[in-house]
């Protein structure tokens, strides 16, 4: 038995607001809820609701600018930059610039949309 296994198919998160997500392990890719791994690129202009989720996320960013509002703290973080974000922090993340936006997100234990906690 191999002692490892390569993605070659990552699950493409459905969305409606022009963000790509390519969940690499997680959840829905590979049943594993420990950790999801997850190529984005967030659009000019894109945004979600604040939401305090029930996991902590890691955000490397590979092209261009991303903000986040942490507790009412703006935090703009530009390629090769990265940020923890502990479990249980109330946080929105955008991309409120003219370029495309792409990262990589590390989520312990895995996402799920439950866990994420978006407010309306």
């Amino acid at each position: 038995m191999k002692q490892y296994f390569t993605q070659k198919n990552p699950f493409i998160v459905p969305t409606n607001d022009g963000k790509l997500i390519e969940e690499h392990f997680g959840n829905v890719s590979n049943g594993d809820s420990n950790i999801s791994i997850a190529h984005m690129i967030a659009p000019p202009q894109w945004s979600e609701p604040f939401q305090t989720p029930e996991f902590d996320e890691y955000t490397y960013i590979i092209k261009g600018k991303k903000q986040f509002i942490i507790n009412d703290e703006k935090i703009i973080l530009e390629a090769g930059q990265s940020i923890k974000i502990m479990k249980n922090t109330r946080v929105q993340y955008s991309n409120p610039f003219d370029e495309p936006c792409e990262y990589i997100a590390v989520c312990t234990p895995a996402f799920t949309i439950e866990a994420a906690n978006r407010e309306a």
